[in-house]
Formats: C-alpha cells, structure tokens, sequence
C-alpha cells in the first residue's frame, strides 16, 4: 500500500462540498490519479488542506466506502479499493457488512439494526412449502391490480391495533420495501420540472436518495426534543411552497423522539393551511403505541409507509402504504407502472407467514432479543446523554464534552466498533448536532456485543486532550 499526496479541486464540483469530495474521489480513480491500493490521506489531514472539516471530510469517505469505491481498514487508515467499485451518484441506501481479513477481527457494526435469527428460515421454507402446494396456472400471468389483495387484507390485520383511522385493503399498496413505497408517494404526487420537499433536518438518508432519484430539491426543517418544529416548518413552507413533507413521528431516526399529541396536531393543521401531502415513516415501528397516527389525524393527505424489513426480514422486500383516503387505486397503478406488481412468489409467501400467525411469533421473539440488547446498552452507557425508546433497535447518544461525533466514530473504529455520526442524517444545510446513533445488532452474539459497547464506554470516558471543549 502506498501514501498519496491527492488534494482535489473541489471548485469545479456543484453542491455541498461532501458530495463534491465524494464526485472528485470517482473521477479520481476512474481517470487512474488514484490507484487501486493507494492510501488516502487522514481525515484531519485533507480538510486542512483543501479548507474543509473533518465531518466533511469524513462524510466523502464513508460514501466512497459505502459505494465499494474505498476501504477502510481498522487502524490503518482509509484505502482505494482493490476491485471493481460500484460507481454510482450516491452512498448506497444499505450497509454493506465488514468482511474477514486474514488475521485480523473483524469490526463489530452498530451501523445499522441487525434482525437477530430466531427462525425465520424455518418460517420462510414451511411458508415456501405451503404456497409450492397450491401452484396453479395463474403464476404464469401477469399480477394484475386485484391479485394481491389477500396481501392486501392481511397488512390491514397485521397492522391492527395500531390507530390509523378507517382503513380496508382498498387503502394498501403493496411496493418492494419502505424506499419503494416512499418513491411511489413521490410518483402519485409531485409536480412540477423542480419540485420542492420537506423533511426533518436530521433524518434517514433514503430520503435524499428519493428526493434526487425525482430531480427534487430537499429542503430541512429544523427539530426540537418534539421533533419538527411548527415555526420553522411553516417559515419554510412559506419560503419555498414545498407541498410535500417526511416525517418519522414515532420513532424519529437517528435521534429515537416520539412527537407528542399536541405536536401532531400542530403539524396536521398546518399541513392543511398549506395544502401539503405528508409521507409519514413507520418502518420502524415501534410495539405497543397508542398515540393516534398522523394518517388517522389527517386521513385525508397523510401516506403511511412501513414494512417487514425492520420486523420480520430485510430480504423479503415488502412493503407498503396506506394511502391517504381514496387514493389507494391511484397509488396501485403507479407501482403497476413502475413494476407491474410485485411477484406471484413473494406475495403468496408474506401472505402465509401473516395469516398463519408464524410473523407475528417472529416479530415478537425479534422484540425480545432487541429488548434485551437496549437493557445492556442503557445499563452500559449509564451516566451519558442517551436517549432511547422501548421497543427501538437504536439508541442517540450526544457526545460528552471533549468528544466531536466524527472523531469519535473514526476512534470507536480503531477500537474496532462502527458507529454512525449525526452528520451522516443532515440533510443539506441541515444542522448536525454532536451526536452517534448506535444500532442494537442483533445479529451478534451477546458477548461480542457487550464487549463492544464496553469499548464504546471507556472512549467516552477518555476524550482526546487536545481537542477544544
């Protein structure tokens, strides 16, 4: 491996100075400046030279990373990668997982929630068996507008007992997954050749992906310990004529708040005042919520999105959204556009893991796991700003003084721990506080998950000394 002395010029990019460093690094390797191998230079390093901040800095490299394009080795720094990267405009939406090296540990990821195993391969090949026996000639058709409504009626009964207003089959469309659901919503409703949309100015990068994916502009609105603040959104409605807003009321990612009745109401009468469509994120869903759902607030001109990946599997792609009332066949031609619906297969399968009862077993044992994984970060982080809810599979834990989040993400992976900094959920012009999210892996054995957040709670209790406080 060998030092590189690359310091890019970031002048000839457009946008905010991360994803301009994130473009110069592909132009860089694609046109041979940086080789396959080379190292790049630390993080600290590079801002200072090309007049930047480590988070930046930081956040160009973690996409490059993501996108196959670099690698980052525990301890040894941040490398080209010695294959063929997958070249793309933007960080992917999943997290690739850390492979062995020969002689090395491999990193113990608190990046992003790992649904422990706890059957689901046995649920899966007895649904599989199930749905083999009943094959017959109408798997060689086209899935038609009305073939997943047993799908249909079995998502309303999944979600029963959650308060989303008066819902039927008639109100579900069925996509392949949370991200697809939301790029339906985003189909059925923009307007315009630069349409304008709102979210929580931290918030799960799928959205921007959705938003760019659209040639949409995405425009933050800034939080409070209740989640997104009405004088703001309605400055910013105002400002920009946005019509369409994201939120994740019951479980805010990454910073874990539950926005209070009196702030759903708030929000719900200003998305009336200013005609706006709300995208409401339930894919992590969190077990036992009473409060009333902004689609029950507001059936009228709320989209709620969830899924299975978060609950039950990741793998099995579905997901799906209860349109606002009277909208459910418009949303179902878009994704019949889109794909002409989702496979025979996978619809008959997901079908009979619901109405069997075999997903609601799995969810609940899922639970457990995740309930017993949050006892032993809460009990381990003890003493520190962590803020958590019952029932999530992640925890935002603000940094002590002394701590920056990007330098302590780039310490916990030395240590040998991936974390995510606030900075990697700002929206553009969006405020990053000093913060980590840590995901309660559940696909880690207990004992390597206690080490590592032991490892997590004696760097939070020896911040560098020359950092400013």
């Amino acid at each position: 491996m060998t030092d590189t002395t690359w310091i890019p010029d970031l002048t000839q990019f457009d946008g905010p100075k991360y994803l301009a460093l994130a473009r110069a690094l592909r132009e860089a390797v694609r046109d041979g400046d940086l080789a396959q191998g080379a190292k790049l230079p630390p993080v600290r390093e590079l801002a200072w030279k090309i007049g930047v901040t480590p988070g930046t800095v930081a956040r160009a490299y973690t996409i490059g990373t993501d996108e196959g394009l670099l690698e980052a080795a525990v301890g040894r720094g941040t490398f080209v990668a010695a294959r063929a990267p997958r070249l793309g405009p933007s960080q992917s939406l999943h997290i690739e997982r850390p492979q062995p090296t020969p002689g090395r540990d491999l990193p113990v990821d608190l990046r992003s929630p790992q649904l422990p195993d706890v059957g689901q391969g046995d649920a899966l090949a007895e649904a599989m068996a199930h749905v083999a026996g009943n094959l017959g000639p109408d798997w060689l058709e086209y899935p038609s507008l009305r073939r997943d409504l047993p799908l249909r009626e079995a998502i309303v009964r999944w979600m029963t007992g959650r308060d989303l207003g008066r819902i039927d089959a008639d109100d579900i469309v069925c996509a392949h997954g949370g991200q697809s659901a939301i790029n339906i919503v985003l189909q059925c409703c923009l307007r315009g050749d630069r349409p304008v949309l709102l979210g929580e100015e931290l918030a799960y990068p799928g959205f921007r992906h959705a938003a760019r994916l659209n040639r949409a502009e995405m425009v933050p609105v800034a939080l409070d310990r209740h989640g997104i603040r009405p004088d703001a959104l309605d400055q910013v409605c105002r400002r920009t004529g946005g019509r369409i807003l994201f939120l994740t009321p019951e479980a805010q990612n990454p910073t874990t708040v539950r926005m209070p009745m009196a702030r759903r109401e708030e929000i719900v009468a200003l998305a009336r005042s200013h005609d706006i469509q709300i995208i409401e994120d339930d894919c992590y869903s969190v077990p036992g919520v009473n409060e009333p759902s902004l689609r029950s607030l507001a059936p009228e001109r709320v989209w709620h999105v969830s899924s299975l990946s978060k609950s039950i599997s990741a793998g099995l792609r579905i997901g799906w959204i209860v349109a606002p009332e009277g909208m459910g066949e418009a949303g179902r031609l878009a994704a019949q556009h889109s794909f002409f619906g989702l496979a025979r297969p996978m619809t008959d399968i997901v079908t009979d893991l619901l109405t069997t009862g075999r997903a609601a077993e799995l969810r609940d044992r899922i639970n457990a796991v995740y309930a017993r994984r949050l006892e032993m970060a809460v009990s381990a982080l003890a003493g520190y700003d962590v803020s958590w809810q019952p029932g999530l599979s992640f925890l935002w834990v603000k940094m002590p003084i002394g701590w920056r989040a990007s330098t302590f993400a780039r310490e916990a992976e030395s240590a040998g721990v991936l974390v995510r900094s606030a900075d990697e959920y700002a929206l553009q012009d969006g405020h990053a506080p000093n913060a980590i999210r840590i995901a309660l892996a559940g696909g880690i054995p207990e004992e390597q998950f206690a080490r590592a957040l032991a490892a997590l709670r004696r760097l939070l209790g020896n911040p560098p000394g020359d950092l400013p406080v």
